[in-house]
């Protein structure tokens, strides 16, 4: 069950979130353009979808960050200290943070927050066979507003928020400033945060790694308007879409687009939400930035920027930054 799901299933219990979520799509698909926020890709079929993503060839963004992780994991590793609690927004399948996990030195809790209530579950429970001593507490939220964290036995450190994949690529300026001021919070003082940062590049490079040839990428587009059917009774049929990645020059971003293929109408809590052939819906934003371009975005946050690793094509980054104050 999608926590969407399980939200209308307990609506007694959870009836002011679940009424807020609603509003929430209803504003999105009434704008212009009309728009989905990503946090509803994540259900069970899209975060697996997101998996396959991460594997493509197309697709450079994951393995261009593991290697990054991976040549620089002793500096990484100094950087942090001994003893820190490990907090992943927008957790996933934990590829990375086992990565990390691996080679920092003592971590005593790890702490994987998102939306997907039931994927992450299963995947915090699979961490913990492979860390026994590890205190793993897996935290159901939507990570762009705080949320409380859970307390360990053994007391961490300093908190390491670790935010992988370039996400932060998925808001809009404004928006992605005050999910790094969301992270601040959580780091508290004396935090850190690890970040990764997709490059400005290459246009043709880019589209291409969301334009998949195998089309999973497509599916895991299609795939928002089956959870919303499925979490708030709506009737999308998604075989009257398709699924389109473009480059939006003016703001350096991919749009993820689905596009309707002829004149409909779909209903939506009572409401209609009518579609003109060729109009679209905007599912995602992913913003490339240059280095110097994301430490001012950070430092606006109140993030104090301290070093930045970079593969050898320019392709990508990984961004460390502490909290003073």
């Amino acid at each position: 069950m999608s926590l969407l799901a399980e939200k209308t299933a307990n609506v007694a219990t959870a009836d002011g979130m679940l009424r807020e979520e609603i509003g929430e799509i209803i504003a999105g698909l009434s704008a212009s353009p009309k728009r989905i926020e990503p946090k509803y890709f994540y259900d069970q079929n899209g975060s697996e979808l997101f998996d396959r993503i991460c594997t493509l060839p197309e697709y450079y963004p994951t393995r261009t960050e593991r290697s990054i992780m991976r040549d620089n994991m002793d500096e990484i590793t100094r950087l942090v200290g001994p003893r820190a609690a490990l907090i992943e927004f927008g957790a996933g399948s934990n590829i990375k943070a086992r990565q990390l996990l691996r080679g920092l030195e003592s971590p005593v809790a790890y702490v994987p927050v998102e939306i997907s209530g039931e994927y992450l579950l299963e995947q915090a429970n699979d961490l913990k066979a492979e860390f026994p001593s590890l205190s793993v507490k897996p935290v159901v939220a939507d990570f762009t507003k705080p949320f409380d964290l859970p307390t360990h036995e053994d007391v961490p450190e300093r908190n390491l928020v670790f935010f992988p994949g370039s996400t932060i690529g998925n808001f809009e300026v404004d928006e992605a400033e005050s999910l790094l001021r969301v992270m601040k919070h959580e780091a508290r003082i004396g935090g850190a945060l690890l970040i990764g940062v997709d490059l400005v590049k290459d246009i043709e490079r880019v589209t291409a790694a969301y334009n998949d040839q195998q089309g999973v990428t497509a599916a895991f587009n299609l795939n928002v308007l089956d959870h919303l059917n499925e979490g708030i009774g709506a009737n999308f049929r998604r075989n009257l879409f398709r699924h389109k990645a473009v480059y939006d020059k003016e703001h350096n971003r991919i749009e993820m687009r689905l596009i309707a293929t002829a004149d409909h109408s779909v209903d939506l809590q009572k409401k209609a939400i009518d579609f003109a052939a060729g109009e679209h819906i905007v599912t995602e934003y992913s913003h490339k930035y240059t280095i110097d371009g994301f430490r001012s975005l950070a430092e606006r946050a109140g993030w104090t920027p301290r070093h930045c690793w970079v593969d050898v094509d320019n392709l990508f980054s990984v961004h460390y930054l502490t909290s003073e104050a």
